[in-house]
């Protein structure tokens, strides 16, 4: 499956990813993965994480870091938008998915 157009990182998330990469102590094997697991109030939710890439990843390469997806997730995540919020309303990665049906308040759970 081609990396192309299955989700996008603002600079903002980029310029983040590079500078917990930079801080964290992990081996070039580790990238970002991000993923869809089952669970919280709306049924799917977000995964975020350090790992290394799994055999059927979908693979987006960045300047100081790689980016994991996997296969099922690509399903969900096509269209997302990784973005880094630090304003009054908190910090954090955030994900703008214009597929989903419905989130809930917290924005970490979606349906589809």
């Amino acid at each position: 499956m081609s990396t192309e157009n299955i989700v996008t990182l603002t600079d903002k998330a980029i310029e983040q990813v590079k500078s917990i990469f930079a801080n964290e102590n992990r081996g070039e094997e580790y990238g970002l993965r991000l993923g869809v697991i089952g669970g919280g109030c709306s049924g799917l939710s977000y995964k975020i994480d350090f790992d290394t890439k799994n055999e059927k990843d979908n693979v987006f390469e960045y300047e100081g870091f790689r980016l994991f997806i996997d296969l099922k997730s690509s399903i969900y995540l096509k269209g997302v938008v990784l973005d880094f919020k630090d304003g009054l309303n908190g910090k954090g990665f955030v994900f703008e998915n214009p597929n989903a049906a419905n989130t809930c308040g917290c924005g970490e759970s979606f349906s589809v």
